[in-house]
């Protein structure tokens, strides 16, 4: 070949090189065996299965991540959705959830051809087959069989995001901003009719420094919580070559070469004139303390143009993340499920702070010091919490002073902050997080503050308590804590006609109050220790003994006639085995071990037991408490596999800011957290043959090592278990075993051994 040749073709390949570059140079990974590619962000991201999760680009806990827009989010619909098939936006989002709000969100979106500014006339289409998604960079055709077509790459930090847009030749490339996105539609759920009353965003673009600045005050909860009067989301949006011309919009109203725009439905525009090709860069800074704020976090996160360097410092903070846990023995595919189900577990909740300082949405300044916001903690109480205690544990105090940080700020520890007083679901379980990481040994937080704010919950009822019956999603009052609270503590339970949910209630308030009791007992409070302890055993009053369920009760004592009042999010038997502060005694209150497992039995066998709903997730394991802990065992890996899929609809059910995932992580390792809030873990059955743990601070971690011998699919009982060497002869081990232990050894068969009890 001669020389002329041989350059030409080296400059046909970096040309080629220079527009896949930053999916060549991030992506490199299986064969590398790193546990950060075998991420699928797209797992529990189909309608079907209902996941309600999104394949995000951010770092672990970040306070804003990055998502391809599928469609409008709003509550009840995650920003992305397998099924979709238009691309409407780039959006910075701070939706959690399927079932709570965005809030403070922009969105930006290249186009070619006549400018398109509202969501449903801009989108364009594409195909999975040309889409790429990691943690840390995702990547897109749109248009893709059209000449107009235009490639996306996106990769973002913890404040910040970077995208890059790879245009045809045109004389009409444009980029559009939406900074906010009201419709007066009606829809109640969120809230719509009040916000476009109430909010309006607001955009500036300064061409001299290329960019666009704004704020979007919108919260989709905004009903259920109170008022914000300095609540926004702040952005800088900067470009990296200058724009041909600029604009404005509001609703269908576009306003050519307007600098300043405030409205509810609306945006800005930029316009360039493209080679074929050409690569324009957007970068994009978030705040919620102030536009500068936003511009210092842009430049701190992400200095220069380079998307490539932000995409492989991202993923190697994941892979910094993930190497918590290593399995081993096991195919391509489980290793997909687990470290997606992982990733799941390290996005919430959101850090909220930024550089030494944070917006508080529960007395609405700003604050110096580090905060966490977005806890789902009706759910992550179970197993998502007590699982970062070994895969977080530098985050955990930050994370337990920041409920601290909202009690002092707004008078109450929160239930589920989105991002301030929501109301939404039942109990105080922000009482359980901290019990569970006290009995575990963390410390790094005021404890005095901690039993205030938590005696707080147990002790005083809510503004109006009597008078309100504190249903779901109803308008905001007042903060609920634990409605029906003045029953519960006396007459024993909550009554159905007063209170909305009364079983549910009186059942979590009693879990609660067992948690906030160990906390008392250390310190030496034992006057508050005893009668809270009492406070715990009143899921006795409940308790229908004629049927055998957990039931209604009127304020007169009397059976309700409708046994399936009461209950939150299912039926009578959705909480019948939920008192896991005593579950002895709630043996021996249901008639012993064998009445106890026959029921259980029941409860699957008859098509009850429901995994997708979280009162359900320990139920698996209380064969441990009656004896027939090889049941668990045959459970645990029923559900692991019936329940976890490497497909779009892979999670069977909504993954609630990680519970879901916590669950399949726990089983497939091999013990759960029946009870948070004590340091016992139910054993189960591993999933794995081998299992590698960094257990400990970030600084000074050790391995700890579990080995399934003889596992197999057949193998899936547990014939003995021994730690260190030492025999374990009982389904239980204590945190403080793990931690300082080197080595948990099980030895599987394919029978149950009916002698290990």
């Amino acid at each position: 070949m001669r020389l002329g040749k041989i350059i030409l073709v080296i400059a046909l390949l970096l040309t080629g090189f220079q527009t896949t570059s930053a999916q060549t140079a991030v992506a490199n990974a299986k064969d590398q065996n790193r546990s950060v590619d075998y991420i699928n962000p797209f797992i529990g991201t189909a309608r079907k299965g209902s996941g309600g999760t999104m394949p995000c680009v951010n770092l672990p806990f970040a306070m804003t991540n990055f998502v391809a827009q599928t469609d409008q989010n709003k509550i009840s619909r995650m920003p992305y959705v397998y099924d979709d098939h238009y691309i409407m936006g780039f959006l910075a989002t701070h939706q959690p959830t399927v079932w709570m709000g965005d809030y403070g969100y922009v969105s930006v979106m290249p186009e070619v051809g006549s400018l398109k500014v509202l969501p449903e006339k801009r989108k364009l289409p594409f195909s999975h087959k040309q889409e790429t998604a990691h943690p840390y960079y995702y990547s897109v055709i749109l248009n893709p069989d059209k000449p107009h077509r235009i490639k996306a790459e996106m990769s973002a930090t913890e404040h910040a995001g970077i995208l890059t847009f790879i245009f045809p030749k045109s004389n009409d490339a444009h980029i559009v901003i939406q900074a906010i996105n009201l419709r007066n539609d009606g829809d109640k759920t969120n809230s719509s009719t009040n916000r476009y009353k109430h909010f309006s965003a607001y955009v500036r673009i300064d061409r001299k420094n290329n960019e666009i600045i704004g704020y979007n005050p919108d919260r989709m909860s905004y009903n259920i919580g109170p008022k914000l009067k300095n609540f926004k989301g702040y952005f800088v949006i900067k470009f990296n070559k200058p724009f041909q011309s600029f604009g404005t919009w509001d609703e269908d109203s576009v306003f050519a070469s307007s600098r300043k725009k405030m409205g509810k439905r609306m945006g800005a525009y930029v316009n360039f004139k493209t080679r074929k090709g050409e690569k324009i860069s957007v970068k994009i800074g978030t705040s919620f303390i102030s536009i500068d704020q936003a511009r210092d976090n842009l430049h701190r996160e992400i200095p220069d143009w380079d998307l490539h360097k932000v995409a492989l410092l991202t993923k190697s903070k994941w892979q910094k993340a993930l190497d918590r846990i290593k399995i081993s023995g096991v195919s391509n595919q489980i290793k997909t499920i687990f470290y997606t189900a992982m990733f799941h577990t390290m996005l919430f909740p959101r850090k909220f702070s930024e550089y030494g300082r944070y917006y508080s949405a529960f007395d609405d300044t700003v604050h110096n010091g580090v905060s966490y916001n977005d806890y789902s903690l009706w759910d992550t109480f179970r197993a998502e919490q007590p699982l970062l205690l070994f895969t977080q544990p530098g985050r955990v105090d930050d994370m337990i002073m920041s409920l601290l940080q909202m009690y002092k700020h707004g008078g109450w520890m929160p239930k589920w902050p989105n991002p301030t007083y929501s109301n939404i679901m039942i109990g105080t379980h922000a009482d359980a997080v901290i019990a569970d990481a006290f009995v575990k040994g963390f410390r790094g937080y005021n404890l005095q503050t901690a039993y205030a704010a938590m005696r707080k919950d147990a002790m005083v009822p809510p503004k109006g308590d009597t008078h309100k019956r504190w249903g779901d999603r109803y308008p905001w009052t007042s903060y609920e804590a634990r409605g029906g609270l003045t029953y519960f503590n006396s007459i024993g339970y909550v009554p159905v006609d007063k209170t909305n949910e009364s079983v549910s209630r009186t059942l979590e308030f009693a879990y609660d109050d067992f948690c906030i009791a160990q906390v008392a007992k250390a310190l030496g409070k034992m006057k508050a220790y005893k009668k809270l302890m009492k406070w715990s055993q009143n899921y006795h009053n409940v308790y229908n003994p004629q049927t055998g369920f957990m039931a209604p009760k009127l304020y007169n004592g009397k059976w309700d006639p409708k046994p399936n009042e009461g209950f939150t999010e299912g039926s009578k038997w959705t909480y019948l085995f939920c008192v896991m502060q005593d579950i002895p005694g709630m043996i021996k209150m249901m008639g012993g071990r064998k009445r106890f497992a026959a029921k259980v039995d029941s409860d699957f066998t008859g098509g009850h037991y429901v995994h997708d709903n979280e009162p359900d997730h320990h139920y698996t394991y209380l064969f441990d408490y009656c004896g027939e802990p090889w049941k668990t065992q045959s459970l645990v890996r029923k559900n692991t596999i019936a329940n976890y899929h490497d497909r779009p609809s892979g999670i069977n059910g909504n993954d609630d800011c990680g519970q879901m995932s916590a669950w399949y992580i726990f089983s497939s390792l091999g013990f759960y957290p029946v009870t948070p809030g004590t340091d016992v873990f139910a054993i189960g059955a591993p999933q794995y043959p081998k299992v590698t743990m960094q257990l400990g601070p970030d600084d000074n971690t050790h391995s700890f090592t579990i080995i399934a011998k003889n596992l197999s699919e057949k193998n899936k009982y547990v014939q003995s278990v021994a730690l260190d060497g030492k025999p374990i002869n009982h389904p239980f081990i204590h945190y403080q075993q793990i931690m300082h232990a080197k080595k948990l050894v099980f030895v599987m068969g394919d029978k149950p051994n009916y002698n290990w009890k």
